[in-house]
């Protein structure tokens, strides 16, 4: 049965900044996904567990240490200006004409549950409020 990311995110273990992760062998194609953008920086796919119609995953190729967006540096303003950008361009291209989420969980209590920071854009549906 498949995990919740709820419970994927409290079984995560801590690991060191630098430590591959999953998204490490999506960005090497090691693991198959369905990529929806890439350029030299960024890598966009859809995320295995989609909690709307479209759901995309925006992740840069180069992690530097930044493992979630607490550990966001003066160094990385540049990448995470690129990641939130490129969601607007996948948005654009998803149609999500009517409004998408842009959603960076952060931490165990967050709901992060892979330890290099990434943006999720979810859209196709109308989104509720609070987000829970």
């Amino acid at each position: 049965m498949a995990q919740s990311e709820k419970e994927a995110a409290l079984a995560a273990v801590p690991v060191d900044d630098d430590a591959p992760t999953i998204f490490d062998k999506i960005i090497k194609k090691e693991i198959p996904s369905t990529i929806v953008y890439e350029d030299d920086k960024v890598l966009a796919f859809r995320d295995i567990s989609p909690q709307a119609p479209t759901h995309i995953i925006v992740i840069p190729k180069v992690k530097d240490g930044l493992s979630g967006l607490s550990k966001a540096e003066e160094r990385h303003v540049e990448i995470l200006g690129r990641l939130l950008y490129v969601a607007k361009l996948v948005a654009k291209q998803e149609k999500l004409d009517d409004g998408y989420r842009v959603v960076i969980n952060d931490g165990k209590d967050g709901c992060q549950s892979v330890c290099h920071i990434h943006v999720h854009v979810i859209g196709g549906r109308q989104m509720n409020w609070p987000p829970g």
